[in-house]
């Protein structure tokens, strides 16, 4: 089989994951990412594409003859992207517009979730700010308040008083926005990752994340400020009822309704009293938890992608390294509310090897030097034997690199190190 050029869409930390996955597949030709960061640009050619333009993602794509476009972010396939290169005749992998909904959309979800019996919370949607307010009133709190549409994984509040419920409200709707309400779960949260070729399901790999800004898992949320794989939490059972009662249902469900679920699914768990419930649906890798995936997988990244976009899944198997990975999100100051662009980071460039390593997110070179560019800047990541282990080497890593302009949690993965010292 000839070599495969490949296009990544993206730019973030899940996308360095991916390319340095890619960048190691026997099948590779080249690499191009659009438009990538520093990390990124070590392991593919970076473009200055703009993503939301999808005619010159597609005359770029034959041009260079790109044999297979990989999308990374949400927002590209939401908006129909994958759509657009197959009817172009360009392989690609990623959801359609329709299956998007899953993640575009958080009532469609919960009507999916209706429909084929999916457990989840309880919920009720809003279009009407007066209607909203009346139903937290009632309903009390703890509640989740959750905006309808995309907003980069910072679109939840758990709100503990009935207070900060109105107030999430007033801002999620000020300006015409729609609200989904629910019942607040009970529970520990997981993630769990598969990929679908709209028929078949090839089971990933467990992980949790820590979404809140500040240790003690205090603050507002963020994209995520680390993330390790496997989760212990999430027994084979649990893997088991999962597929059982979520993810078949799901993928069952959208090929009956003629959307096809083609790509990784992401769901987002709570591990309640009564079994897993799906708190909502991602329609590609999470960001941090790509990072630890890809740091554990041993198998061929580009032959599974091209596997679930061409029907195959069936005739292939994802292989796992034993060891956990952790990582942690360094971010800007400020973050996640405003933050400072250009200050420079030092050390990021010396750390490496089997058992470290630093994924970008928001970095670009200037004059020779590595400055930040976005809110979410590095994930640096280790592998050891349980997390305990994989958070010293990530700590270790972290120690080493020299950057006045951020900030880390310094205590990713501590609900599962207080495990590992109780149990011994």
């Amino acid at each position: 089989m000839p070599a495969i050029d490949v296009l990544l869409i993206g730019g973030g930390g899940r996308e360095h994951a991916l390319a340095w996955a890619i960048a190691k597949s026997p099948m590779l030709g080249k690499l191009w990412c659009a438009p990538g960061n520093a990390g990124i640009a070590d392991v593919a050619e970076c473009v200055g594409i703009d993503i939301t333009d999808h005619a010159a993602i597609i005359a770029f794509c034959k041009e260079k003859e790109i044999g297979f476009v990989v999308v990374g972010p949400e927002a590209p396939l939401v908006a129909g992207l994958a759509d657009d290169l197959r009817a172009s005749g360009i392989p690609v992998f990623g959801p359609s517009k329709a299956a998007a909904q899953l993640e575009g959309s958080k009532a469609f979800t919960k009507d999916i979730c209706e429909r084929f019996a999916i457990p989840t919370a309880a919920w009720a949607k809003f279009s009407d700010i007066a209607s909203a307010l009346d139903y937290v009133r009632e309903r009390g709190a703890p509640i989740v308040i959750k905006a309808d549409g995309l907003a980069a994984g910072k679109g939840v509040t758990v709100a503990e008083t009935v207070e900060d419920a109105l107030t999430a409200v007033n801002i999620i709707m000020a300006d015409g926005g729609e609200a989904v309400i629910e019942e607040c779960m009970v529970g520990e949260e997981a993630s769990f990752f598969v990929f679908s070729d709209g028929t078949n399901i090839l089971p990933l790999a467990t992980a949790q994340d820590h979404k809140r800004v500040h240790d003690g898992d205090k603050g507002p949320n963020t994209g995520g400020m680390g993330a390790y794989s496997p989760a212990p939490v999430m027994t084979q059972a649990l893997v088991d009822e999962t597929m059982k009662t979520i993810i078949e249902p799901t993928v069952r469900g959208m090929a009956d309704l003629g959307m096809p679920f083609t790509g990784v699914l992401f769901a987002g768990l709570m591990l309640t009293k009564d079994g897993p419930k799906l708190i909502e649906y991602n329609i590609r890798f999470g960001d941090p938890e790509c990072q630890v995936l890809m740091a554990r997988l041993q198998s061929d990244l580009l032959a599974l992608l091209m596997a679930t976009s061409d029907g195959t899944l069936d005739q292939v198997r994802a292989q796992w390294r034993s060891e956990t990975a952790l990582t942690v999100v360094m971010a800007a100051n400020g973050y996640p509310g405003a933050y400072d662009k250009g200050s420079i980071i030092s050390g990021a460039e010396a750390i490496g090897g089997e058992d470290t390593i630093v994924f970008h997110a928001g970095t670009a070179r200037k004059d020779g030097k590595l400055i930040a560019t976005g809110g979410r800047v590095l994930c640096v990541t280790g592998l050891g034997k349980n997390v305990t282990e994989a958070a010293n080497k990530a700590y270790d890593a972290v120690n080493k690199i020299d950057w006045p302009g951020g900030f880390n949690r310094t205590d990713i993965g501590w609900r599962e190190i207080a495990r590992e010292k109780k149990n011994g």
